[in-house]
């Protein structure tokens, strides 16, 4: 409890971040934290009805779904800091991951079934690992593990990208991941030095944001090259000039 406010959710069962607990509302241990979230669930919203407007597979609206999932899930973690809801937290980052995959390897695979069953079960294995054995360190070395194995297609998915705009994506997603990285090792290394200054930079809560326009520009990335493998003549356009989303001319063939 922090400057005299009292807790609402019990003592902290899960992991505590840098940011100082209950100073801003007795019902929200992490203020920061949690409404950092908001963009993400904002921007995931967007994706799913561009997705459904433009009748892309269903993959793309179950992604954009989870990306709701896990915003709302990070949101109940830092809100109560209670160990539940950081499973809540992080099994579906897992998830999420597992769908990415997915997405990144199936045009390519010949045994249809055999991929999404095998990460069905995984995802299923993990969630139940993770929620009878606290393992920090392992799930942070096993989400990076998740994540490298998708760059190399990521890079592929690149370099066969002739449009421009597409690419601007790609670099985008790569500039709001470093920037990202770097708040969260911040506030990870320089917690105790941080919180002494004037105005504390959040570090954990700015990650949040950066990796809400990194999974909206992942996305969008993705269901370019998706219609491109589908022949569907995408484009990449910007509302008010500003904020971009894919649209798709008329399908060349079926």
């Amino acid at each position: 409890m922090e400057d005299g406010f009292s807790s609402f959710w019990g003592p902290v069962t899960s992991t505590d971040r840098c940011e100082k607990n209950y100073v801003h509302s007795s019902y929200i241990a992490e203020f920061f934290n949690t409404i950092s979230n908001i963009p993400g669930i904002l921007f995931a919203l967007i994706g799913l009805i561009n997705a459904l407007r433009q009748r892309f597979e269903k993959r793309f609206s179950v992604l954009h779904i989870s990306n709701m999932i896990l915003s709302i899930g990070s949101m109940l973690y830092h809100a109560t800091l209670q160990r539940v809801q950081q499973q809540g937290d992080e099994t579906p980052m897992v998830w999420e991951m597992l769908l990415y995959f997915y997405i990144l390897y199936s045009p390519d695979w010949h045994y249809r079934s055999t991929m999404p069953t095998f990460l069905f079960f995984y995802g299923v294995g993990f969630a139940i690992a993770h929620a009878l054995i606290r393992f920090e360190i392992g799930f942070k070395v096993h989400y990076i593990i998740l994540c490298l194995l998708c760059i190399p297609r990521m890079y592929k998915y690149y370099i066969y990208t002739k449009d421009n705009y597409a690419k601007r994506l790609a670099k985008l997603y790569i500039a709001t991941l470093f920037l990202g990285s770097i708040c969260w090792l911040m506030d990870q290394v320089l917690c105790k030095e941080i919180s002494h200054w004037y105005f504390n930079p959040q570090g954990h809560a700015l990650w949040h944001v950066f990796m809400s326009f990194n999974s909206y520009f992942a996305n969008t990335f993705l269901m370019f090259c998706r219609a491109e493998q589908r022949r569907w003549d995408p484009k990449i356009v910007h509302f008010f000039g500003v904020f971009p989303y894919v649209k798709i001319q008329k399908p060349k063939s079926q």
